[in-house]
């Protein structure tokens, strides 16, 4: 249950850089959709969104792959975004995510795979992609 994986986690902090490996593992984020934000605020996810409109200077609101709506805030201004964007940030409720990192994954992306990529990462496969 929740103990094994505190457990799993501070083993992960404490190895999460392997020996010649530039990449850090000891913080992943996990892949999400709308409906699972719930269970991840204040954690940091991956999310690819389709933008939808400005909300001000820093902020847009997004369509996930399960095809409802969220906000994006502290994003990259619109106007530097592609139609689909992988936002990595920190969730702040079940509809609102704390932009870190938003990578242009251009203008044509099949949000139905990645949703079935999404619910596989949050269910019994889940080991493999943390």
């Amino acid at each position: 249950g929740e103990r094994k994986r505190e457990r799993e986690r501070e083993r992960g902090r404490e190895g999460g850089r392997q020996a010649g490996s530039a990449m850090d593992t000891s913080n992943p984020a996990a892949l999400v959709n709308a409906e699972l934000l719930k269970r991840y605020v204040g954690r940091r996810v991956r999310c690819v969104v389709k933008v939808v409109r400005a909300e001000g200077n820093s902020a847009f609101a997004g369509l996930t792959s399960d095809s409802m709506h969220i906000s994006i805030k502290q994003a990259s201004p619109i106007s530097s975004l592609s139609q689909f964007v992988e936002v990595i940030g920190v969730v702040d409720s079940d509809r609102s995510l704390r932009a870190e990192i938003c990578t242009n994954f251009g203008d044509n992306f099949d949000m139905a795979s990645f949703n079935q990529l999404v619910q596989m990462a949050n269910s019994d496969y889940q080991p493999l992609f943390m």
